[in-house]
This record gives C-alpha cells, structure tokens and sequence, in this order.
C-alpha cells in the first residue's frame, strides 16, 4: 500500500498505469473530523486558486504541461510596483560550487514585502557567472546597500560558513542569515509558485533571464541548475513563508 500526495513524477505516473494497481483518491476535506479547523483554514489559505490546492487538497493527479510551475504570460501580468512602503527588504544569494566560465551562476535575488508580509516585489537580479567567492560576495553586498536592505540571505549547502564568512567581509554591518535545502527544488518552489498564482507577488522589472529560468524550470528541455530561482525562492521564503503559520502536524 503507497499513499501520497499525487504529485506528477515519473515513478507515480508509472505506478498508477500499471494493470495491477488498485487507485483510490480522498481529499483532505473528507479527514476534516480528525483534523483542527485551524490546520485546515490555514491549508485552504495557503493553497487557494492555484494548482496546488488540487493536488494537496483534493488529491488530484494534475499532469500540467511539461510539469512548468510558471508560465510567460503569467510572469508578464506580475509587473508592477509596490503599493505601499516595503516593510523589509533581502538579497538572497544562491552560490556555485565552483568559479570559472563553466560554473554555475551565482543567484542574487533581491525582493521586498508590504502589507503585513502579504505581498512581495522581485526587485533586482544581479546573478552573475564566473566570479570567485569574494567577488560574488561583493556584488551582493553592493546590492544590499544600494537597496537598504535589511540582510542577506545565502544558502549554505555549498560552502558552509564559507558563504558567511565572504559575505561578512564584504558586507560587515549587515545580517547574514545561512539557509540549507533540506527538499527539492521542485517542493522548495511549489509554495512561492502558489504565491504568485494567488497575486501576492510583481516584479519591479522585466528579468528576461530569471522569468526564463523560472518558465523553463520542471520541463523536459531544461538544462543547467536553476540558480536565479533558487535564489528567488529563498528571497521570497524569507519574507513571505518565514515565521508565518503555515500548517503543520503535531505528533501526539
């Protein structure tokens, strides 16, 4: 027996078309005496209007086209300017496990949020390729400065204390917060792609090569690591998804 969220991979899609396989499907509602009626407020919040809120909700196989969480038209109808003063402000910077021309870009991202935490702006992609640490280091901090912002955000998987350590010297009167992927890039996504799809989040600008990234992300043609939108992703996990309620299940 194999129960799961119906999520579109390989391995499921295969499972669920073999002859022998027996397919029942209950949503989360039909659970709804032995769950909190806050648990479930707060699932149908975070979920509402997007493709998500069918599949963790009501437990629907969506095979969406090429599996994409984003599409082009969509990213053009986001661009737009805060509407309101931006309480906070990060630059999240995803790095490369190595430098040179052939490496990975470094993903900085910088976004800011208004209205209580509920909507967010994609201010400025300064990702860059080929730097040493020290250098992408510095075009981070140089981007917080310019901007105000309130810290850096920096995943650690690749570097450690490393990726602290350049940063603080480039940038020493700012809060440097390490952050590391514990999930895929696919379920670190889905949360900020249900933001965009509830209209909680514009882009200040066009970024033709972060909103490709983002478009591109999940198909079959994709190529390379994502490193725009993962730094997106953690930029907009900090000021949108961390500290906020999101549901979760207690052991008893």
């Amino acid at each position: 027996m194999v129960t799961t969220t119906p999520r579109p991979i390989r391995a499921l899609r295969e499972l669920v078309a073999r002859p022998d396989t027996v397919l029942t499907q209950a949503s989360t509602w039909e659970n709804r005496r032995h769950l909190a009626p806050g648990f479930l407020a707060a699932l149908a919040q975070r979920w509402r209007n997007t493709a998500q809120q069918r599949q963790e909700l009501l437990g629907d196989l969506i095979e969406d086209e090429q599996g994409m969480l984003w599409r082009r038209a969509d990213l053009e109808a986001v661009r737009g300017r805060a509407g309101g003063p931006l309480e906070r402000i990060v630059v999240a910077v995803d790095p490369p496990a190595s430098a040179g021309p052939q490496a990975d870009a470094c993903g900085i991202i910088a976004a800011g949020r208004w209205d209580e935490g509920w909507r967010a702006v994609v201010l400025a992609d300064a990702s860059v390729r080929g730097l040493t640490p020290q250098d992408w280091a510095m075009r981070a901090a140089v981007l917080a400065r310019t901007l105000n912002a309130n810290a850096i955000v920096a995943e650690c998987n690749n570097g450690g204390e490393m990726v602290r350590a350049v940063l603080k010297a480039a940038a020493p009167e700012l809060p440097v917060k390490l952050v590391r992927a514990s999930e895929g890039k696919r379920a670190r996504a889905e949360p900020i792609a249900a933001l965009y799809a509830q209209g909680r989040v514009l882009h200040a600008a066009a970024f033709p090569a972060l909103e490709e990234e983002m478009c591109a992300f999940g198909g079959g043609d994709f190529r390379g690591g994502p490193d725009r939108m993962d730094a997106l992703v953690w930029a907009l996990s900090e000021l949108m998804l961390t500290g906020a309620s999101a549901p979760r299940m207690r052991v008893i």
